[in-house]
């Protein structure tokens, strides 16, 4: 099995030499195989969220190597990735554009890694592919595709956001506490989408959360990060005999 992204003892240091210094990611190094979802927990200030900006590329290391689809890319920036990675963030604002339709911005995500020259026409065969993908999320908004994307709820934001991350070709999904800013309702809607997604696309997803019933719900893998390093990694298997209160038990 090819692994789609190694990374190999990675730190990273903020603001070092300093009195407010911060040792954020701290020798870790982690395999991840092709089409796996891995979900990583921790208490605020574990390191889970610089370890996925070093996966993005959006934090460089402070030393250390990162490995995608078999290519160097520790020194790339996160748009130099965008190649493989597709990333939805926290804040369902994030990732789209207000003022444009939900048709035109469907169009801008499918032209991501292109030449910035390139464009691609908003033709009728387009308009059902994006109907199309719109309508598995059951909210009837393939019916409102000339509707600006700033008057949809925050909900209605992140879902399309997600299906927008596969209009372009990526191999790897990065979900950064994608439903934290979301009613319950929205929050599964939201979850459901990116565990298909995964399935369909047979991406590497990779999900930072503090909802515990996801981390039990969903992925093929579980880790837990404190103080900058893995604490545990749990692989497929033993994922399924873990029981939800076990992981509570893991921040009791």
């Amino acid at each position: 099995m090819d692994f789609a992204i190694t990374i190999n003892n990675i730190h990273k240091t903020f603001n070092p030499g300093k009195p407010n210094h911060v040792n954020a990611v701290n020798g870790v190094s982690l395999s991840i195989k092709g089409g796996e979802f891995v979900v990583i927990v921790g208490s605020n200030g574990s390191g889970k969220t610089t370890l996925l900006n070093l996966i993005s590329g959006s934090v460089l290391p402070t030393s250390g190597s990162i490995t995608i689809d078999g290519n160097k890319v520790t020194k790339l920036a996160d748009y130099n990735r965008s190649k493989w990675i597709a990333r939805v963030f926290q804040n369902p604002m994030s990732g789209t554009a207000s003022e444009l339709s939900i048709l035109d911005n469907f169009r801008l995500a499918a032209i991501r890694t292109q030449a910035k020259g390139l464009t691609i026409g908003v033709n009728e065969v387009f308009k059902e592919q994006v109907k199309e993908k719109i309508a598995i999320l059951g909210l009837r908004l393939e019916r409102k595709i000339e509707q600006p994307m700033g008057t949809l709820s925050g909900g209605q934001r992140q879902a399309l956001t997600l299906l927008m991350s596969v209009m372009d070709e990526c191999k790897i999904l990065l979900l950064d506490e994608p439903t934290a800013a979301l009613d319950p309702k929205s929050a599964e809607i939201v979850m459901r989408t990116a565990d298909k997604l995964s399935k369909d696309f047979k991406l590497t997803t990779i999900l930072v959360t503090h909802n515990l019933k996801d981390a039990y719900n969903y992925g093929t893998r579980i880790i837990q990060m404190a103080e900058g390093r893995i604490l545990k990694d749990v692989d497929a298997m033993h994922k399924q005999l873990l029981k939800q209160n076990d992981l509570y038990e893991w921040f009791g």
